[in-house]
């Protein structure tokens, strides 16, 4: 078996030797910093199977070049980056890793909401200028305060949980109720309207879809109370960015914002105000975006919620794992949803 392995860093390499030798797995193996995709695909196109990050663009013609191709992992709770209905189709296996980062994400979530409470950007900020003051740095207390988890999956099940344990009310918007949610931390489900309403703080933890892009958008963030506070930690495009910008502009959201998907689309717009001939709805969105920047209540960061040590172990340990597995001939533990129906 040719098993590569794409976007690994160098300590990754290592991790995946030992965990691959533990597991006695054995055949031709590659590691490359690289991302997959259709301008170098003929470099590894005898791979039998493969193991990839967000980064690599399993498309159609990717898959076409992969002749020996039957399994692809994807190192990440998400796998919109394959093509999976081609790949199905092609009699190729597909599986990812979901419920890594539950705790990891939640975690980082309060990161975000704690320092929006208590103003820790601006207080950084003027303390390297050598400003120490309390000036404008009033914050407030999370107990008793009702937080608004949209989905309740993995991660959103164990913001709840912390949310219970800070003294928090906890509204949940999702398709499907979890009772133990309900039962354990008093969890109260409701619309989204409602949820919108009624919250000081919206927590986002949502796959993206087409389903669920922009579900929270420029018609619903109106509903929300002024001084309400945004995390979105899930997938960019499920919170419209132009709908947060305008809701800044008009003074909502004054709890403050926290995106922790929105560093690569800044650098898209800052690469395209350098080329000449830019149409102005483009330098007029790359502008909004670089507003959000410079506020004291806004923290963006690029894409850092499961960034962990602990997380990406068990991001290897699971693809390797599910390698193991197939090799022997058994069913991977976390096939995508389209292979079980």
């Amino acid at each position: 078996m040719k098993i590569y392995f794409f976007g690994v860093d160098d300590w990754e390499k290592l991790h995946l030797e030992r965990k691959l030798k533990e597991y006695g797995i054995e055949g031709e193996f590659l590691f490359t910093k690289e991302a997959l995709n259709e301008t170098n695909v003929d470099l590894y196109k005898d791979a039998d199977i493969i193991s990839v990050f967000i980064y690599s663009e399993i498309t159609k013609e990717v898959i076409d070049k992969m002749p020996n191709l039957k399994f692809i992992v994807s190192r990440a709770a998400t796998y919109e980056h394959i093509d999976v209905e081609y790949a199905k189709k092609k009699g190729i296996l597909v599986s990812y890793v979901p419920g890594y980062g539950n705790n990891t994400v939640a975690e980082f979530t309060f990161a975000m909401i704690l320092a929006l409470a208590r103003k820790l950007k601006p207080m950084i900020k003027n303390t390297i200028e050598g400003k120490f003051t309390r000036e404008g740095l009033m914050g407030i207390d999370l107990l008793g305060k009702t937080i608004g988890i949209i989905g309740t999956g993995r991660i959103g099940a164990h913001v709840a949980r912390l949310a219970y344990g800070f003294g928090m009310n906890i509204l949940a918007y999702d398709r499907t109720k979890k009772p133990e949610l309900i039962d354990k931390y008093g969890v109260e489900y409701v619309g989204l309207e409602e949820l919108l309403m009624r919250s000081d703080i919206i927590t986002v933890h949502l796959p993206y879809t087409r389903a669920t892009k922009y579900t929270l958008n420029k018609f619903n963030l109106k509903l929300t109370k002024l001084d309400a506070m945004l995390i979105n930690t899930s997938r960019g495009a499920v919170v419209e960015i132009e709908a947060v910008v305008e809701a800044l502009k008009e003074g909502r959201l004054a709890g403050g914002v926290a995106l922790d998907t929105l560093e690569e689309e800044i650098g898209k717009e800052e690469e395209l105000l350098k080329r000449d001939q830019v149409p102005a709805i483009k330098i007029e969105k790359a502008a909004e975006k670089y507003y959000l920047l410079n506020e004291d209540n806004v923290i963006l960061s690029p894409h850092l919620a499961y960034y962990t040590k602990d997380a990406l172990e068990r991001i290897l340990d699971i693809s390797v794992e599910e390698i193991s597995l197939f090799i022997k001939g058994e069913k991977p533990k976390n096939l995508v949803p389209e292979f079980n129906t």
